[in-house]
């Protein structure tokens, strides 16, 4: 039968069109003014965030008369929401004076949407910089620091191997190009070498040099491959820093080979989140060495395989250079109180760590191992490139002899104070960065002239889609006023689906495609209704005229869509930041677009106009 939907099909329709509604409800309510609250990080000043805090809070607020939506404590963060920003501002001057040096405050928005649509996962579409302002930073990854760490880790293991091989040699040195050189007494021993050598690692390349020399030095291959795991596991660290500290939905992506690129819309103290982002600390993990006294100490007599550090007591330790652990295995830490009321941080490894750690303490019970703070800090100078130039600054914060096999749980002791213990388990649950970073890039974006933008927008694609209704309605009439429907119902459907996609955010481009494809989605019922025109023009009966003009029109439609989302692939594969936002948005609307002129009008041409003697058409 002609002009016949069967039930399910006009069931498909009503659902996806009442999801649509529901998730683009969020977006409608707007935000909330917010202030959330959270721990120092780098501060030796630490504070917890607890019931008698939030009830200090309240009485503040009650106390200047601010007026506040909500307040709640959360994980990590404590949660004031407001009706209107100046009251944000109010309080936000008040609470920073009172805890200034307690804890971090910061500005920001949250959704105003109603409980029961983030129980459903609905929630606002998220905002770009350009249109709710934040802070934007382009974050330089110092890869220079992981390819000298490599080069000393490989000198350690070239000494290892020509020891376990029985390969005398004179000196190793370091050279340029993060390269090593060996000196051997002759050629016969460095000939000898070259096969032991070449099994360390794949990556490595092996020259010959004059009679007695090795160059080895890492492959650009292998260069490449270091300084870009470097960069990602940094990426990841840092997207789970900011979480921490409770920032929603931070932009996080790389940006070239050694840069990061870290947007955060709504937030408006930079300073506070450079601390966040910029720290470097760092755990190592290592064996003493108990067979060098303090003779050999204050003589300098240290063996190739040993160095010495310092305690926080200012005492010198022999430590061996190879690290046992690191802090990138890392997975939690707390603060507690021992047996003796005495501070230590409880640490958690990951499978990997754990399995590190109880091999080697099972194998070196009653050995002393000693914990070793390392931290990068800017000198205040810069190299020939502009880049600050690090300072690499050490200390022992704890000395412990192995009793018994570790698991995936241990505790450090011996730590001077609480505050001390707060700092470092913080530090270490924000992560540790493979290699220091520092900020090249830094900028603010105001919020106001993010509102001016989302006002342009909206008064744009306002304007568009009344200027198409018009004349769709004018033109067409019922069956104009059908497409307008349609019309609707795609910027809907546009705005839930963006909504839903992970990492999806509109921004000014954003906005420019979606008036783009809604401009041109007026096309597809364009050329529906000029098709059925043809058919009843040339006499034939209504609903054939129908049948026949969506069923002719269809190949045109998909044939020009086909194209366009080809095209924005493209855009989105080679474009960046803006591009790739235009691009996803153009896609987005062309898939809906579909949906709504072609199975949309035509399942309420069907339910007007289906199983009925109809003579004429208003179109």
């Amino acid at each position: 039968m002609l002009n016949h939907y069967s039930l399910w099909k006009y069931l498909i329709v009503i659902l996806v069109f009442t999801t649509g509604v529901i998730y683009t409800l969020p977006s409608l309510y707007g935000d909330n003014p917010t202030i959330y609250i959270t721990q120092y990080i780098t501060e030796e000043n630490h504070q917890t965030l607890d019931n008698i805090l939030l009830s200090q809070i309240k009485k503040i607020l009650e106390n200047e008369t601010i007026t506040h939506k909500s307040i709640s404590l959360q994980t990590n963060k404590i949660l004031i929401q407001f009706f209107c920003e100046k009251d944000q501002l109010k309080a936000y001057q008040k609470l920073l004076t009172i805890f200034i040096n307690k804890y971090q405050i910061f500005l920001c928005t949250t959704p105003a949407a109603p409980y029961w649509l983030s129980v459903i996962k609905a929630k606002p579409i998220k905002l770009g910089l350009d249109l709710c302002g934040g802070i934007y930073f382009v974050i330089h990854v110092n890869t220079e620091v992981i390819l000298n760490k490599l080069q000393e880790q490989y000198i350690d293991t070239v000494k290892a191997t020509l020891f376990e091989k029985k390969i005398p040699y004179i000196k190793i040195y370091k050279i340029k190009n993060h390269g090593i050189e060996i000196n051997f007494k002759n050629s016969n021993y460095r000939n000898k070498s070259i096969i032991p050598l070449s099994k360390i690692n794949h990556g490595l390349v092996i020259h010959r040099i004059e009679d007695n020399k090795l160059h080895i030095i890492f492959s650009e291959i292998k260069k490449h491959e270091i300084c870009e795991r470097a960069v990602q596991q940094n990426s990841t660290i840092l997207y789970h820093r900011i979480h921490q500290l409770g920032i929603t939905e931070p932009l996080v992506q790389r940006h070239g080979i050694d840069r990061i690129i870290i947007e955060l819309p709504g937030i408006q103290d930079i300073k506070k989140v450079k601390k966040i982002l910029s720290t470097t600390a760092s755990l190592e993990f290592r064996l003493v060495n108990s067979a060098i006294s303090d003779f050999d100490i204050n003589n300098n007599l240290i063996p190739e395989d040993s160095e010495i550090k310092l305690t926080n007591n200012g005492y010198l330790v022999p430590l061996y250079k190879q690290i046992i652990l690191s802090g990138n295995y890392i997975v939690n830490s707390n603060t507690s109180l021992d047996e003796y009321n005495r501070p230590q941080v409880n640490i958690t490894l990951d499978k990997i760590g754990s399995t590190i750690i109880s091999n080697f303490t099972k194998n070196n019970i009653g050995k002393t191992i000693a914990t070793l703070f390392v931290e990068y800090k800017d000198s205040g100078k810069k190299d020939s490139k502009g880049h600050p130039l690090l300072i690499k600054h050490e200390k022992i914060i704890n000395i412990a002899t192995i009793q018994s096999q570790l698991g995936n749980s241990f505790r450090i002791v011996g730590i001077s104070n609480l505050n001390e213990a707060r700092h470092l388990s913080l530090l270490l649950r924000m992560g540790t960065l493979i290699t220091p970073v520092h900020i090249e890039e830094e900028r603010i974006i105001g919020p106001m002239l993010g509102k001016k933008n989302i006002t342009q927008g909206f008064t744009a694609c306002t304007l568009g889609i009344l200027t198409s209704i018009c004349f769709m309605v004018l033109w067409y009439r019922y069956f104009g006023l059908i497409a307008s429907i349609a019309l609707i119902a795609n910027l809907i459907l546009m705005i839930s689906t963006m909504s839903i996609i992970p990492g999806m955010v509109l921004t000014m481009p954003s906005i420019a495609g979606i008036i783009l494809t809604l401009s041109v989605a007026i096309d597809a019922n364009v050329l529906i209704n000029e098709r059925i025109k043809e058919e009843l023009k040339q006499g034939k009966p209504v609903q054939y005229a129908i049948y026949t003009g969506y069923r002719k029109a269809f190949t045109s439609i998909v044939d020009a869509n086909i194209t366009t989302i080809i095209t924005s692939i493209i855009l989105y594969l080679i474009g960046t930041g803006p591009i790739k936002g235009f691009a996803i948005t153009t896609i987005i609307g062309v898939g809906t677009s579909m949906f709504t002129s072609i199975i949309g009008t035509r399942a309420v041409v069907n339910l007007v106009y289906g199983k009925k003697n109809v003579n004429k058409l208003s179109i």
